[in-house]
């Protein structure tokens, strides 16, 4: 797994219409997807060709009518010589696996 990297600044471009209607069904915000794609560790299970960070955050709400303690966010994304998002999906539960080096 590599370590996570500083990347571009989003804005709200990068945010397409059918990205913001996927976060708003999974319950994901822009600053988790920001978040994520700074200190998130690299994911396993993205496409050839395409990229993926996931972070786990302390959730500790509601979500759909059940509690849960963390959310875990993953970002799949293009990166050439621009940034393009793809999707981002979120895992709701408790004791996800952590990236090694997160403290």
């Amino acid at each position: 797994m590599s370590k996570p990297e500083e990347g571009p600044t989003l804005t709200d471009e990068h945010f397409h219409p059918h990205l913001r209607r996927r976060m708003e069904q999974r319950g994901i915000t822009k600053e988790e997807v920001r978040e994520t794609l700074q200190r998130g560790w690299t994911s396993g299970d993205a496409k050839p060709g395409t990229r993926g960070r996931t972070l786990v955050f302390t959730y500790n709400a509601q979500w759909e009518g059940t509690h849960y303690e963390e959310k875990e966010v993953t970002v799949y994304f293009k990166s050439d010589n621009t940034l393009i998002l793809l999707t981002a999906i979120a895992r709701y539960g408790s004791d996800f696996p952590r990236h090694p080096h997160e403290s």
